[in-house]
């Protein structure tokens, strides 16, 4: 069996507080997006096609997701009237997820409150420590996505 050097150590231990991290995240964030009927997963798709109308697969790519979990997301917030599925000029099967007036105004509640949300939680750490930790996930990232 293989021993972890010290190097494989911290980024087992690393790895633990991401997972860690991400569960307290999500929990926040459904917790800020509660009040306009919005969940982590349902804000992070609003958040994607803010940007540009987009397809299901495209929002999944981007969010690093399964086709079948956005559309099931998308599915969900449409029938909420959050966002609609618009014919796409560059694919006939494929439509693109656009954002309603509805939509719009719950991402721009729950973006407001995530501002305020992030300015208090970062004003406990150093620019610097937190311009670290960004460098060194991007960095794993990286890394991850071509070992595959």
């Amino acid at each position: 069996m293989a021993q972890l050097t010290p190097s494989g150590s911290a980024l087992s231990e690393l790895v633990i507080e991401v997972f860690r991290a991400n569960g307290l995240l999500l929990a926040a964030g459904d917790d800020l997006a509660r009040p306009v009927g919005l969940t982590s997963a349902r804000w992070q798709v609003l958040g994607v096609i803010d940007h540009e109308p987009s397809t299901v697969s495209e929002v999944a790519r981007v969010m690093g997701l399964t086709r079948q979990s956005v559309q099931q997301t998308a599915d969900a917030l449409a029938r909420d009237g959050l966002i609609t599925f618009e014919d796409n000029p560059r694919h006939r099967r494929a439509k693109l997820i656009t954002l309603t007036a509805r939509g719009r105004a719950a991402l721009d509640y729950v973006e407001q409150r995530q501002a305020e949300w992030a300015n208090r939680l970062a004003d406990r750490v150093t620019l610097d420590e937190l311009r670290a930790a960004t460098r060194t996930l991007r960095g794993l990232a990286r890394e991850l996505e071509g070992a595959s």
